[in-house]
């Protein structure tokens, strides 16, 4: 619910209860299973729901009801106790849905397109975004194979071209080369893929037998994604080397540590096969050493894999290019275009320098889907389903084309560096405050920063920091998340939404401060 008590999220106005399913007898108001006419009815009626819902986005509270201590709804399981144990038999009308939306379903959702939405990474909607899943749903593809829709999957490679272009990545990650560039549904799916690639790339040079010496090494700030990665291909938990981050340089891997460590296991038998990279952490968006990270890794002929899910976005930018100086020696690269490129949720990017590792380690053949124009045949298509874990695949690229055809990268460039704007703006705002320290040095949009505690403070200020952002999120008017940097307690302030402007920061801020001041005066 609206913090004001109202209703909201679609006003439904135009509603009726005629038409689609909006009543009348036997089967007259029934949805059929595609019909054109009641499409366009129905159709209009969703994007005034959800045009509404955007015009009234920062009025409900960002964190979701079900969290709020005096809130209509206190516990995990609350839709259950709304809800109906058994489908209905019969079909039920529109406008009861809405309703239903508006009382049970908006309250039990965190709103992350909200302009007040500041916790864990950005997850972008936009007009653009949101014509072209609208289109990839109308179109309702399985585009496993080049054959099953021929344009989702050229679509998809000249799009991740322009894309690498725009990023400047080294031409063998093109598609015209050894390369290419495919969509994947999250960055923790594109890890897995490459690592799997890469360890059988290993294991045909090394042989089978040599599966359980196989090393990976990272920092303890990537993102847990590899660990399950590591968990899924079968590498021993005991081979993942997670190197404590260096926190003199923003909490970023220190090459050093990374050649100590392949050298004791070079010496102990074991072979060394990946390093991950990244760009961007999950808790200081610290960049990694990229330059000593692929010299080393080409010293030792292995795979170095490059995540920036978060600051990819960022790198489209000139002046933040130089973030990706070293990729040329990576064997893959990812970045989430759901992130912060104004792309509606899935659509993570992964391009790779050598398709083929990619197709030896996932690609399946069965009779049933051999056809003409299989690339294994005929070089001249690719088959996506070869380059991910599951067989089937959305039109994912429409939409991310549709951003880059109806923004155009001036004006996409222009989002990115407005973000990070705002966000220099909060980290003065932290840094004007005695009362508050900025934990790390910001590099992009995430500032992580916590308030000092007392000299008293018996656990360095974890307690008062979990108060304040607890204090601010339930407050309804801003959602903010938390890291551990060095042993401390931090806050982050990730700016990213694609509705927040300079007033909604100064507003987050104040609820700040005037918490700080409550919870200081209570200590």
């Amino acid at each position: 619910m609206p913090r004001d008590g109202s209703g909201g999220g679609g006003s439904s106005s135009s509603s009726s209860g005629t038409g689609a399913n909006g009543g009348g007898d036997g089967d007259a108001g029934c949805l059929r299973p595609m019909d054109a006419e009641q499409l366009r009815e129905c159709g209009h009626r969703m994007v005034d729901f959800v045009a509404d819902y955007y015009k009234s986005i920062d009025t409900f509270p960002v964190l979701s009801q079900v969290q709020a201590p005096r809130g209509i709804y206190l516990q995990p399981g609350y839709l259950k106790k709304l809800l109906p144990d058994t489908a209905p038999s019969k079909p039920d009308t529109l406008d009861a849905l809405f309703d239903d939306i508006r009382e049970k379903i908006i309250p039990g959702v965190t709103h992350w397109q909200s302009p007040n939405y500041f916790a864990y990474y950005p997850c972008n909607s936009s007009t653009a975004g949101f014509l072209g899943e609208m289109l990839s749903a109308a179109f309702n593809i399985v585009g496993f194979s080049w054959i099953t829709s021929p344009a989702a999957t050229e679509l998809e490679v000249i799009v991740l071209d322009w894309f690498a272009k725009m990023l400047k990545l080294p031409s063998q990650f093109l598609s015209t080369a050894l390369g290419g560039g495919v969509i994947q549904g999250t960055a923790s799916e594109a890890v897995l893929v490459v690592l799997l690639a890469a360890r059988d790339r290993t294991l045909r040079k090394h042989g089978k037998t040599s599966f359980e010496k196989l090393v990976v090494y990272a920092s303890d700030q990537t993102h847990s994604a590899l660990q399950k990665a590591c968990q899924i291909a079968g590498i021993f938990s005991e081979n993942l080397r997670v190197l404590k981050a260096d926190k003199n340089k923003n909490y970023a891997i220190a090459p050093q540590d990374v050649i100590a460590a392949i050298s004791m296991d070079l010496s102990a038998g074991l072979i060394p096969f990946f390093i991950c990279a990244t760009v961007g952490t999950t808790s200081s968006s610290a960049v990694d050493p990229l330059t000593e990270l692929g010299q080393i890794a080409k010293e030792h002929d292995m795979w170095l894999h490059i995540d920036a899910a978060y600051a990819g976005s960022a790198c489209i930018c000139p002046e933040y290019r130089h973030h990706l100086n070293g990729v040329e020696e990576a064997n893959s690269f990812n970045m989430n275009a759901h992130k912060w490129f104004l792309t509606n949720f899935d659509c993570s990017l992964l391009w790779v320098k050598d398709r083929s590792y990619l197709i030896q380690s996932l690609s399946t053949n069965p009779e049933f889907l051999k056809n003409k124009f299989q690339a294994s045949q005929a070089n001249s298509v690719f088959d996506f389903k070869d380059w991910q874990v599951p067989l089937g695949r959305r039109f994912r690229s429409l939409k991310l084309w549709m951003v880059l055809r109806l923004y155009g990268v001036e004006n996409l460039q222009s989002y990115i560096r407005k973000h990070i704007e705002l966000a220099k703006h909060f980290e003065q705002l932290v840094i004007s405050d005695s009362r508050f320290e900025v934990a790390t040095p910001r590099t992009f949009s995430l500032v992580c920063f916590r308030l000092l505690p007392l000299t008293s403070d018996q656990d360095n200020g974890r307690k008062l920091n979990y108060d304040l952002m607890d204090a601010a999120n339930l407050s309804g008017n801003i959602f903010i998340s938390h890291t551990v940097l060095s042993g401390k307690f931090v806050l982050r302030f990730a700016v990213g939404a694609p509705l927040t402007e300079e007033q909604h920061i100064f507003a987050a801020w104040k609820l700040l401060q005037d918490l700080a001041t409550r919870l200081l005066g209570s200590s």
